[in-house]
């Protein structure tokens, strides 16, 4: 592949991501190439490759004979995707704490400085997330799981991170921030982390990734499967 492609397939990728996270693309909402080859200027084969990427990200599907959508969400898949992030992330963590180094501890400080410090709330849409924060906080949660000798973990982890990153994106429209204290999360987890205290960090791992989806669950933003499906044979 030419340096060109990689950097059609690379904008074409990026602002569809974009879209779908800001809402601007709605979940289930259908994605034929005609339509999308038009809004953003370029062929189908580059308008296929970055749905594929999004697929592997869980926010896109691939439905038989239907083509490509927006991934739906739903209470179900909220809740299930929230226990095994809680599960396997605390796995991951307590394996990073034990086998973690000096220059771990380091990075995690680091990256915890940097979130704390970067503005959260998009300064033009005040319901929206920073693009600076989102990277920021994305790799908060992947160094304080990097100090695990096993990639197999940690690529999963990773790849749960990504599919809960809607999810994420949404509960700032419902004011998230407004109702918990997400920097203090973020220093009493990464506090226990540098102290090894493996039992204190898990335990607010899974809290912190909980409070999340109980609030969007409270919120009663995301409706279940068959709500969703209902909503969409009558639109």
């Amino acid at each position: 592949m030419t340096q060109l492609a990689k950097t059609r397939h690379g904008q074409v990728y990026l602002s569809l991501r974009a879209d779908i996270l800001a809402g601007r693309l709605h979940p289930g909402e259908k994605l034929p190439f005609a339509t999308l080859s038009e809004r953003y200027g370029f062929s189908v084969g580059v308008i296929r490759e970055a749905l594929s990427r999004l697929v592997e990200q869980s926010l896109v599907e691939n439905l038989p004979q239907q083509g490509f959508r927006v991934a739906s969400v739903s209470r179900e898949t909220l809740i299930h995707l929230t226990q095994a992030r809680c599960e396997i992330e605390s796995l991951t963590l307590r394996h990073s704490i034990a086998e973690g180094d000096v220059n771990w501890k380091s990075a995690v400080v680091a990256a915890l400085f940097k979130l704390n410090n970067t503005q959260q709330m998009d300064s033009e849409d005040p319901s929206l997330l920073s693009e600076d924060w989102v990277e920021a906080h994305s790799a908060f949660h992947a160094v304080i799981l990097a100090g695990c000798a096993n990639p197999r973990l940690t690529d999963i982890c990773g790849q749960l991170r990504d599919s809960a990153e809607l999810y994420r994106r949404w509960s700032a429209r419902i004011g998230e921030q407004a109702k918990r204290d997400i920097p203090a999360e973020h220093t009493a987890i990464a506090n226990a982390v540098t102290a090894g205290d493996a039992d204190l960090a898990t335990r607010l791992l899974s809290e912190h990734i909980s409070l999340t989806s109980d609030l969007l669950l409270e919120s009663g933003f995301i409706g279940s499967t068959d709500e969703r499906e209902n909503a969409q044979a009558t639109a």
